[in-house]
């Protein structure tokens, strides 16, 4: 029985934090069993941004060697760079011309980084969202693993393959996103109404999958919580309870254990215990990280071997497409 497809993809624009490990990437891993995943370092996108290209290089196998250190196996997901297959910048473009611009002038994301990059203001931002529509129709994807932030970028690919398809004849499945409602948003340490981002000016706000021992305990130490000073997992103590979940997820142990253990001791304990936590749970990743990128040619290999079996797939999607708008095949 043919295996459902899963796709997602993850930008090499920054070191990646615990937020997008316990949002994405540490789910990634469990669904390689089940799922035939195509996980990709989107590159393309990176550079909707200035970027120094040494620097994008090395971010970009950082980025694949995180995926391997963080248990996604190579030999059961395709693991691959986006620009090594050209079929998402080409769907991209077919894609382009049945989205209307009121759609794309609706997108949250695109106001927002429209806001923060006034200077930067490029074409390539207000399509970004095609693209990613691009990303995940090429292999005829099931599902996508997605935050609550993207369900408008899933919602755009699934109105795209149904738009073509009601055109020019059945082509695309229509992707489902696939929400993981705990965890899926870990919150800025720095203010517990945002998103934990890598691009936040304050560098306590997050904390970075490859930060050492020292930076983790002053980074959680510094971090927001309230003035009650009760151990509770409720709304009203937002920052507090961004803390347990992150508690939760690194330890795998339930919310209402951590509570009852830390009744009546203060905050300074429990963040101190929730320090050790995470430097445990990341420590084998590091060590992952560091072996392989002492083994840049595995690395290699890894991709070279993911482009090949994406191009593949990709290809195939991409050649009905260009059938059906009436491109003549090149034989």
């Amino acid at each position: 029985m043919e295996r459902k497809v899963v796709f997602s993809g993850v930008q090499p624009s920054g070191s990646l934090t615990i937020g997008n490990y316990i949002g994405a990437i540490k789910n990634f891993a469990t669904l390689q069993d089940e799922y035939d995943c195509f996980y990709c370092i989107v590159d393309l996108h990176a550079i909707t941004v200035p970027q120094v290209p040494k620097d994008l290089r090395k971010r970009s196998l950082d980025v694949l060697a995180l995926y391997v250190a963080c248990g996604i196996d190579p030999d059961k997901s395709t693991l691959f760079m986006q620009s090594h297959v050209p079929a998402h910048a080409e769907l991209s473009w077919v894609l382009n011309t049945i989205t209307y611009m009121g759609q794309l002038n609706r997108m949250t994301q695109f106001k927002d980084k429209a806001r923060k990059s006034e200077e930067n203001l490029n074409a390539g931002l207000f399509t970004y969202p095609v693209l990613m529509a691009a990303d995940i129709l090429l292999y005829q994807t099931d599902f996508v693993p997605v935050g609550d932030d993207q369900k408008q970028h899933i919602e755009l690919a699934r109105d795209l393959a149904e738009r073509f398809n009601n055109r020019y004849s059945e082509t695309f499945k229509v992707p489902q996103g696939l929400y993981n409602e705990f965890g899926a948003r870990i919150m800025s340490l720095q203010n517990p109404e945002v998103k934990m981002s890598k691009s936040d000016a304050d560098e306590n706000a997050f904390i970075l999958l490859l930060d050492d021992k020292d930076a983790i305990r002053r980074k959680v130490k510094r971090a927001v919580t309230d003035s009650e000073g009760v151990i509770a997992y409720r709304d009203e103590q937002p920052g507090l309870k961004n803390l347990i979940n992150i508690y939760s997820l690194f330890s795998n142990e339930k919310v209402e254990s951590i509570v009852n253990r830390y009744e009546g001791v203060g905050y300074g304990k429990f963040k101190e215990d929730l320090a050790e936590v995470i430097i445990e749970g990341l420590l084998p990743i590091q060590e992952k990280y560091h072996y392989l990128m002492n083994n840049k040619d595995y690395l290699e290999e890894i991709y070279k071997k993911g482009a090949d079996k994406a191009e593949y797939h990709a290809m195939k999607t991409l050649r009905k497409v260009y059938k059906k708008v009436g491109f003549i095949p090149r034989r």
